[in-house]
């Protein structure tokens, strides 16, 4: 897709947003579009470390819960603006995972996913445990100011403000991502996900990119800390736990990685189904399970790839574009090889 293309898609998508929040008078609902929102920036962060990595993380939990508490001790101490808290807590939440990624990362498979499950309930557990600096399992409230960004925080709180917000925040990151993975970085780390020892053999230093594509994620992954954070004004261990992580997993995979916003759709096609499903059925997650199976079995490639084969096909008046790994591979290997 053409840079053009994308920063247009980008200005729908924002006017989309601004329409929305225009016409959806139901505070409840715009707070439901709120939480999905937000988790839809969560889950971009873990489709992000799928797509370009390869690899499943159990415990990016770590990145979402930890973002939150470094903004509530900075507020508490004051010893920044609010402004310079923001930047600093998702800059040393980045900074960190960049290096524990140049460990992590060399770690194959499922070996990875159960390390940063035990990183994710190394950091729960501390949290639950610390009361005198975190709160314990009581959580910590988050005092933000009575301004922020020039604004009053009290205005950017209401539903239909703070809906807006994260929708900006979203629609900047899936632009973002889009762009910066359209480049030589993208194809990059794509050929070290297809084919690592390949892409070694071509010149390409793999830990680096594998390393950096990590730290993305978890940058992407704490702005959904920071929404989270300033639309509760409140942080809980629980923020931290590897069911939190499951839970956009289980968003990704839904809405799949074919798409750079396949996450997102995911996290909105999630909480519309936990709202309709919690009305009428107690045990509501048994319901959603059998149909992340059926999503799994008849559309592998979560419901944003089907939704763009689907696409291809009525543009192109043929068949949809082939899937599959060896595309995938093959595009990403001649895209490294025109960068060299």
């Amino acid at each position: 897709m053409r840079p053009v293309l994308i920063l247009c898609l980008s200005a729908v998508a924002l006017a989309a947003g601004v329409t929305a929040a225009h016409f959806i008078s139901s505070g409840t609902v715009l707070s439901l579009l709120t939480q999905a929102v937000i988790y839809a920036v969560f889950a971009q962060g873990v489709g992000v470390l799928m797509r370009q990595n390869g690899m499943v993380s159990f415990g990016h939990a770590l990145f979402f819960g930890v973002t939150g508490y470094a903004l509530g001790l900075l507020l508490q101490v004051q010893g920044l603006p609010p402004e310079a808290a923001i930047v600093f807590a998702v800059a040393i939440v980045t900074v960190v995972a960049f290096v524990l990624g140049l460990v992590i990362v060399r770690v194959p498979g499922i070996a990875f996913g159960m390390l940063t499950l035990a990183l994710g309930q190394a950091c729960y557990l501390s949290a639950s445990r610390s009361r005198g600096l975190m709160g314990g399992t009581d959580g910590m409230n988050i005092n933000w100011p009575s301004s922020i960004f020039g604004a009053p925080v009290s205005a950017l709180q209401t539903p239909a403000a703070m809906f807006l917000l994260c929708w900006v925040v979203l629609v900047l990151v899936i632009t973002g991502l889009s762009l910066v993975m359209r480049g030589g970085f993208g194809a990059v780390t794509e050929a070290v996900r297809d084919n690592e020892e390949r892409a070694r053999f071509i010149g390409i230093r793999t830990l680096m990119p594998r390393a950096l594509v990590f730290a993305l994620s978890a940058f992407v992954t704490s702005l959904g800390g920071v929404l989270a954070a300033f639309n509760t004004g409140f942080v809980s261990p629980e923020s931290l736990h590897w069911s939190v992580s499951g839970v956009a997993l289980m968003m990704v995979i839904i809405g799949g990685t074919r798409a750079m916003w396949g996450p997102a759709l995911g996290a909105i096609v999630y909480f519309l189904f936990k709202d309709v499903l919690g009305d009428y059925a107690e045990h509501w997650m048994a319901i959603f399970g059998v149909a992340l199976i059926a999503v799994t079995v008849f559309f592998p490639r979560g419901l944003a790839g089907s939704v763009s084969a689907l696409a291809s096909r009525f543009t192109k008046g043929g068949p949809a574009v082939t899937s599959g790994a060896v595309t995938q591979r093959d595009e990403g290997m001649r895209r490294t090889r025109r960068g060299a």
